[in-house]
């Protein structure tokens, strides 16, 4: 009985803290690199940091969208094949074992990143392959490569378009595919790209302004091209030292005004009027809510009434507790008259005469010979049968 009425009280806290919460409810991450050959060996080397980064903060490989368009590990002219650095001391492989590759090569597309984010993906494409997103996700959209103004190349083959992007953006909001989204970008003109952003709740940040480079930061002789540009590269070295784990406390603020141009050698953006609150209230935002992840309980249809609603559900269990209660209680009075019943008629029942034991019914008494006569009449009149049929079967 206990047990229901602790669950009801249960439910009914969940039922508030669903109300009063915040409706982050999990995190997203697509991370794009768009250029391909062996000279972008750092805009992949790029992306892979930023992979093992959100890993190491909690987001797992079934919430993250890695889009490579070459295999720098597998290409003849690495040196050390197999394997992908963004340091020149090699400390790290970012390629490694464990990661999970889900656009590779020539799908690596304009067309395929579109319908990535607003869902417009054929019905034969794999879960992995999309992005699973909902009004309660904050999503990360992490790009690099080549730029320019209001434009992104894919490939040297295509381009994506600053409208482009906010359209796609747009049609995420209207289908419910986002709760807050970072936006980042590292490529030259790179604060270009969310001039036109319209739809709320984004935050956005670039390497580079308008007629300004995006610049590597050292090369590696061994492997003999650049191994990650400057922005990533300091983005990267507030992660990592910085935010050490998905219980850190440190802001988006606390990220952007760590950006040095002398040490970035451009000047890197950040647009918040597209938030709630502007750039009050989005510094105060951590960065583990985009970077870490979250597993909170979503309450769907909270406020509605109607049948298999919340609420409803809740007033059906609170019947029940008052049911099982009124049950409880009349159990108890039965229990009580019939211990009352018991001791008044203790002496009444103890006068009462034991009865016989019923066994099973005795056989009337016959002798042994008559039971023997009996028997043996049966088996001559058997043998008589016998041996008649015998000497008629013969005759005949």
């Amino acid at each position: 009985m206990h047990f229901f009425v602790r669950l009801l009280q249960a439910l009914l806290a969940l039922f508030l803290l669903g109300n009063a919460s915040a409706e982050h409810t999990s995190n997203w991450a697509v991370l794009v690199s768009t250029s391909r050959f062996w000279f972008n060996y750092r805009h992949l080397a790029n992306v892979l940091s930023l992979y093992r980064t959100v890993k190491r903060l909690g987001i797992p490989d079934s919430q993250i969208i890695l889009m490579l368009p070459d295999d720098m590990a597998c290409n003849p002219r690495n040196a050390f094949p197999g394997t992908v650095y963004s340091n020149a001391d090699r400390a790290v492989d970012l390629y490694g074992d464990n990661i999970e590759v889900d656009y590779r090569g020539y799908e690596v597309t304009v067309e395929n990143f579109i319908r990535l984010l607003t869902d417009r993906l054929d019905e034969d494409v794999p879960r992995s392959k999309r992005l699973g997103s909902d009004a309660g996700s904050n999503v990360l959209v992490y790009m690099t490569g080549h730029g320019g103004d209001q434009f992104l190349k894919f490939q040297d083959a295509e381009e994506i378009g600053a409208w482009d992007l906010a359209d796609a953006f747009g049609q995420m909001w209207e289908k419910k595919r986002y709760h807050e989204l970072l936006f980042m970008i590292d490529t030259c003109q790179a604060n270009t790209m969310f001039t036109h952003f319209y739809s709320p709740n984004i935050v956005a940040t670039g390497s580079s302004e308008l007629d300004q480079s995006s610049y590597s930061h050292h090369a590696d002789n061994d492997v003999g091209v650049a191994v990650i540009d400057r922005w990533t590269y300091y983005v990267l070295e507030f992660l990592e030292t910085q935010v050490t784990s998905a219980n850190s406390k440190l802001t988006l603020g606390d990220l952007f005004d760590s950006y040095d141009l002398s040490k970035i050698h451009s000047q890197p953006g950040v647009r918040w009027d597209l938030f709630p609150g502007g750039e009050q209230e989005g510094r105060l935002r951590t960065v583990v809510d985009f970077f870490g992840n979250v597993q909170n309980v979503e309450i769907e249809n909270a406020n509605a009434t109607d049948p298999g609603s919340l609420k409803e559900d809740l007033a059906e269990i609170a019947r029940l507790v008052e049911k099982w209660r009124k049950r409880d209680a009349e159990y108890a009075a039965i229990i009580g008259n019939s211990t009352s019943q018991s001791t008044n008629t203790q002496s009444s029942t103890i006068r009462l005469k034991s009865k016989k034991t019923v066994g099973p019914t005795k056989m009337a008494d016959e002798s042994s010979w008559a039971k023997r006569l009996v028997g043996l009449s049966v088996v001559g009149a058997c043998t008589a049968a016998w041996v008649a049929g015998t000497i008629l079967g013969r005759s005949a």
